[in-house]
């Protein structure tokens, strides 16, 4: 089956990361890397259980953290522990006092809406995605996988331009891409699971072979690696990539 297959087969939830918890472990390196500290007003948009904003507060003593999220059980779980939570769509929160801001979606309609809320916002403000910057934006600062968007945003002339400031590169090549593949998934998966390497794997070739279907991979050949990989995958998962790679 192609990956596109492959993927569509998974829970939706866990795709769009509607149902995918972070580690604590990774919410710490989040607001270390942000320099989160008591002058901050915190906002976890799409919050779950809320672990995120009770790390904010009570390690990083934010001036108010606060988490909000449309399941109203998973809101109703996180009103135990410090913080505010609200139960509502993020396209409807009012977020005007926001320093910082964890925004974790992959829908695009979503993100659309919220780009241009994001825009509103006082200049210095802080947006943190994982994987990917904010679309047509240049990273103010990145720790892959999480990736810093300053109010007012610095705009990409083209989607080169922003893959390579994401990677911190000139050109992507296999051990780039599976460093960096490896990154996210240390990042959002749970240690006690055992796939890590079959994530990783899937997270390299993507990466590598959008890098060279924008041209910004260091070498127009395909590395054995790369081959390797993709007949792995083919052979013992019957899943696809080389439908994926232009000619």
């Amino acid at each position: 089956m192609k990956i596109e297959e492959f993927l569509e087969s998974l829970p939706q939830n866990i795709v769009s990361g509607d149902d995918v918890q972070l580690p604590d472990k990774s919410f710490r390196e989040i607001f270390n890397f942000v320099v989160l500290g008591k002058d901050d007003v915190f906002y976890h948009l799409g919050c779950g259980d809320g672990k995120g904003v009770e790390i904010a507060v009570r390690e990083f003593n934010v001036k108010k953290g606060v988490g909000i999220d449309k399941n109203i059980e998973k809101i109703n779980e996180a009103k135990n522990i410090p913080g505010e939570f609200i139960c509502e769509d993020i396209k409807n929160s009012k977020i005007f006092d926001a320093t910082v801001i964890l925004f974790w979606f992959t829908d695009e309609e979503i993100i659309k809406h919220m780009i241009r809320k994001f825009e509103k916002l006082k200049p210095g403000t802080k947006i943190v995605t994982i994987w990917g910057p904010l679309p047509e934006c240049l990273p103010e600062n990145v720790n892959f996988p999480y990736i810093i968007n300053t109010v007012p945003f610095s705009k990409a002339k083209t989607l080169q331009e922003q893959v390579l400031a994401v990677f911190g590169v000139k050109c992507v090549d296999f051990v780039t891409a599976w460093e960096f593949a490896e990154r996210y998934t240390k990042a959002i998966g749970d240690p006690r699971v055992k796939n890590d390497r079959f994530l990783t794997i899937i997270q390299t070739l993507i990466i590598w072979i959008n890098a060279k279907n924008l041209g910004v991979a260091c070498r127009e050949e395909i590395p054995e690696s790369i081959k390797t990989y993709i007949n792995i995958m083919k052979m013992h998962f019957d899943i696809d990539f080389e439908h994926l790679l232009n000619e």
